[in-house]
């Protein structure tokens, strides 16, 4: 039987020598070769062998054999885990994953939560890949992870390479904290840095794809020192995740507007639009808990405003994108700049650009509480405004700017029930701060400036962490107030024309049963087809004492406890720092008192949930 390095420690000159040498010793030469290796291993000084000392006819060769196989070898295997709420680090691990194998490298690709604990100590190339969710928090799976890590059980790493690859978002305090934490925490565990982490605004991809590239050479140096050779691993130069069609997140499709609803009733002081977009002659197609990517439109009265602030030609020639392509001022803050929101990195590009020293102050150490009040609600208006004059001209202005991003909406239909066409439940932010009126970017833009027969630059973003069941007679529960209930209206669609016998319960609220329940006639419809099994409201400016989804909840405590024993999945969307926090904080109460457990025995039976998918949020 020959020995092959797929199946051996060896690199290939090992593995080419052993098969040379084993075959032609006799059997006193392989106990004499197993003695020595052993005490080899045991011995605390280096053992010598010589051809002529032990009456081996093939020492020289031996000689070689054990000379090859003392050299340090370099493991093929590598680990590759990510952390992802919305599918963005899932989609840059399975990439990587790809390229990784393809130079036959043998990749173990998880979500942080399936992956094995009590393996890391055995794994010795390890590659994080993780988004930062919350107030700097780790998504969903990548929680329990998070907490082993900084457990006293987690053990030495001294074995382990590893770098840290980190999706966030510079207008957030706590911009990519997890992986930081990560990072950092590997470090203390002893664990040596193969390549330096890198931090990744919401436009990820040239960073990504350096990450990759360094990775990728850093692998191939090691391999190449260990085996003595210089061949080199090979690098695709382009992405070809899934999501690489005629049209993706840096190909977007322009859809027709079909429709564009006022779901609120009059008298609301709310305003929430039901859009239907055209996917004809895309291509595109999309599954119940996935989002639609559109990229807006800044207000017009804001961008005018800044151009007379500054006193600049909106006729100007300025560019518009990394890539050299240029455009008028006006066109260049209407479409491809953020403008809205004020980060870190911008105001310390700006201090650059100003002969105001109030701005550096801010920056200064011991000033960063002042820094964030100041951030916090405010806008590149309000910037210039504040700290005048200026000495950059529009072109140095806007090379400071980041790229105008995507909003992501939960996708409010089922591609089953509505061939070639998206819907969306988008409701318009309106409020004023710091004396003006401020504008949600996209939502007004929907609201204000879009009618039929428009179109809108869209991509569809997979997100495989929001799922229906594969099993379509499990029962399911969806707890979504306001915009949250979108994806619900997906999911039932898309049960209902597949015919599935599960049961289903909805947890729906809001403010005004009169005027603000959205997408009631569909409700009413699905309950009296049986689609829907349950629906509770609640209203919260109905009633004097206000009424929120999670009482609900806590009212329908035994039922609610009866369908989880009975295997059912839990979904929640929408806000998360109020609405899913005590939803989740419901939901424990409910499992510890139906249940008879502690509280430390609900909490597991809940991440329990959330570890066999049972449990699954899409919140922001």
């Amino acid at each position: 039987m020959q020995l092959q390095v797929t199946n051996s420690p060896f690199n290939q000159e090992q593995v080419d020598l052993l098969n040379r040498l084993v075959p032609s010793l006799t059997e006193s030469q392989q106990i004499w070769l197993t003695g020595y290796l052993f005490a080899r291993q045991a011995s605390a000084g280096p053992l010598t062998i010589s051809a002529d000392v032990h009456a081996v006819s093939e020492g020289a060769a031996v000689a070689e054999v054990i000379s090859a196989i003392s050299q340090p070898v370099v493991s093929r295997e590598v680990t590759v885990l990510f952390g992802s709420q919305t599918g963005n680090c899932q989609r840059v691990a399975t990439s990587l994953s790809r390229k990784l194998e393809e130079q036959g490298l043998q990749v173990t690709l998880a979500p942080m939560n399936k992956f094995k604990t009590n393996n890391l100590k055995k794994v010795e190339n390890l590659f994080l890949v993780v988004s930062t969710h919350g107030e700097g928090e780790p998504p969903d799976n990548a929680k329990s992870f998070h907490e082993f890590l900084y457990s006293k059980r987690a053990p030495q790493l001294e074995n382990v390479s590893f770098s840290v690859l980190s999706l966030g978002d510079t207008s957030y305090e706590f911009f990519c904290q997890t992986g930081k934490d990560f990072d950092q925490r590997l470090e203390e565990l002893g664990a040596k840095r193969l390549v330096p982490r890198v931090d990744c605004d919401l436009d990820y991809d040239e960073a990504v794809a350096g990450w990759s590239a360094e990775v990728i050479s850093s692998l191939n140096d090691r391999l190449n020192a260990a085996s003595g050779t210089t061949a080199a691993i090979a690098q695709t130069s382009s992405e070809t995740t899934p999501e690489q069609s005629a049209y993706s997140r840096n190909n977007p499709f322009k859809a027709e507007v079909l429709a564009n609803i006022n779901l609120n009733g009059r008298g609301s002081d709310r305003e929430t639009r039901h859009l239907e977009l055209s996917l004809e002659g895309s291509n595109l197609q999309y599954e119940p808990g996935d989002s639609l990517g559109i990229y807006p439109e800044n207000h017009p009265e804001l961008v005018d405003a800044i151009i007379k602030q500054m006193n600049w030609n909106a006729e100007e020639v300025v560019p518009v994108n990394k890539s050299g392509e240029q455009g008028s001022l006006r066109e260049a803050l209407l479409k491809y700049y953020e403008i809205t929101a004020l980060t870190k990195p911008l105001i310390t590009q700006a201090a650059e650009l100003t002969s105001n020293s109030a701005l550096r102050e801010l920056l200064a150490q011991g000033q960063e509480q002042a820094l964030r009040s100041y951030i916090n609600g405010r806008d590149l208006l309000d910037l210039l405004q504040d700290f005048e004059p200026w000495q950059g001209s529009a072109k140095q202005f806007v090379t400071i700017l980041r790229k105008l991003p995507a909003r992501l909406y939960s996708i409010a239909s089922s591609f089953k029930a509505n061939e070639d066409e998206v819907h969306l439940t988008v409701r318009a932010v309106r409020y004023e701060s710091h004396g003006r009126e401020r504008y949600g970017v996209c939502s007004v833009h929907c609201a204000e400036r879009v009618q039929p027969g428009d179109s809108l630059p869209i991509y569809i973003q997979q997100n495989p962490n929001f799922k229906l069941p594969a099993d379509t007679n499990t029962p399911i529960i969806m707890i979504g107030p306001g915009t949250g209930v979108a994806p619900f209206r997906a999911f039932l669609e898309e049960r209902e024309e597949i015919g599935a016998e599960g049961k289903s319960w909805l947890f729906y609220g809001d403010r005004h049963f009169v005027t603000d329940f959205l997408y009631q006639t569909d409700w009413q419809r699905m309950l009296k087809d049986g689609v829907l099994t349950k629906l509770d409201v609640a209203f919260s400016r109905d009633t004097e004492e206000k009424v929120y989804v999670q009482h609900r909840l806590l009212q329908k405590s035994r039922e609610l406890f009866e369908w989880l024993q009975a295997g059912a999945f839990v979904y929640i969307c929408g806000d998360e720092k109020h609405m899913a926090h005590d939803v989740h904080t419901a939901l424990l109460t409910v499992i510890e008192q139906e249940g008879g457990l502690s509280a430390e025995q609900a909490a597991a039976y809940l991440n329990d949930m959330q570890d066999q998918q049972r449990y699954q949020r899409d919140v922001y």
